[in-house]
């Protein structure tokens, strides 16, 4: 997500978006910090050993270049909050004049916006949304309806008995969201499913040895919710198979998978029978939308809830933190070949 903001006339509309757009209020000054529109976007992604986070980051120069926005070459904090702060303040000794940053922990982040408000750089989170700090925009979809969505998913095809949930970090807001998203719905929905648990903070060797340990202990698990299917479904396929429970979507026999991402993986192993459906994460839109208001508020733009202009909603989670919360569908085999889907686009 990366390389140098080049400077338009303000008369020059890119791809149509004016300054105008639904959700923001433009300021008559410059940017804050007093940085006029210009400069370097600096971009961090969280982990590339995922076929999603492979997917953004691809996406970023692309989409930056839509916007007439140059960014340096992406940072990979490698699943390390730590590592992420030194990566921004790294950024910000480079003179970067925004910052589209993908947080891991959502409490740790907020030092690395500290930084970024304390040298006038804005700031645009895609995925996690940080717990307090200054950001103009979080990017990202409505992480407890992927909890809800796959709970329904389950529900509508398991009528009773023992479901796994393998989920993501707790230290992060997405984490958190899903889990207790799938928790409250199965509780609500479908009292007659038994929840059991793997934390396993988006590391696929974490499910591998979680997800084994269970089906050891029991061998009537009825379906799986994988949190990020980028990272667990792969894992998930080989448990089952090595215990002799890897069986077709129809089979009587097949234990239900639902995950979250809409990977090209996924996708094929919907095709396949092998999954059952996914819940598209938007990796395209998470790198578009971030270039689009990080483009904005480094012009000074300042923004507000309320629907956007391209077919999402502007809601403010907590005071002062605004998020676009993008459209996140669910994937099975009725629209597993929809060309709409991104992930059928790579």
């Amino acid at each position: 997500m990366r390389n140098s903001l080049i400077k338009v006339a303000a008369a020059t509309a890119v791809l149509g978006l004016a300054l105008s757009a639904c959700g923001s209020t433009k300021d008559a000054g410059p940017a804050p910090g007093g940085q006029a529109e210009g400069g370097k976007v600096g971009a961090t992604v969280p982990l590339l050993t995922s076929p999603f986070w492979q997917a953004y980051n691809n996406y970023v120069p692309t989409m930056a270049k839509q916007f007439g926005v140059e960014t340096l070459p992406t940072v990979n904090a490698d699943s390390d909050p730590t590592k992420l702060i030194t990566d921004i303040n790294n950024l910000l000794n480079q003179g970067i004049r925004g910052l589209v940053v993908t947080p891991l922990d959502s409490a740790a982040i907020v030092a690395g916006l500290k930084q970024a408000e304390n040298k006038g750089v804005p700031v645009v989170a895609v995925d996690v949304a940080p717990e307090s700090g200054k950001v103009a925009m979080v990017v990202r979809a409505d992480n407890k309806a992927y909890g809800t969505k796959a709970c329904e998913a389950i529900g509508a095809r398991v009528p009773q008995g023992k479901v796994v949930q393998i989920m993501g970090d707790l230290a992060s807001v997405n984490g958190r969201e899903r889990s207790e998203a799938f928790r409250a719905c199965v509780q609500t929905k479908f009292p007659a499913l038994q929840v059991l648990e793997i934390p396993a903070e988006w590391k696929a060797d974490k499910a591998a040895s979680g997800l084994e340990g269970l089906l050891t202990a029991n061998p009537d698990i009825k379906a799986v919710y994988m949190q990020a299917g980028g990272v667990y479904l792969a894992p998930t396929l080989a448990a089952l198979k090595r215990k002799n429970m890897s069986f077709p979507v129809g089979d009587p026999k097949h234990v239900v998978l639902v995950s979250n991402d809409g990977i090209p993986q996924e996708l094929d192993a919907i095709r396949k029978g092998e999954l059952d459906a996914t819940v598209s994460q938007p990796a395209d839109d998470y790198a578009k939308y971030g270039m689009y208001w990080i483009k904005k508020a480094m012009a000074g733009e300042t923004f507000k809830p309320g629907p956007t202009d391209h077919g999402s909603t502007i809601v403010e989670t907590h005071p002062g933190i605004l998020e676009d919360q993008l459209p996140a569908p669910v994937v099975t085999k009725d629209n597993v070949d929809d060309k709409a889907l991104w992930g059928n686009n790579l």
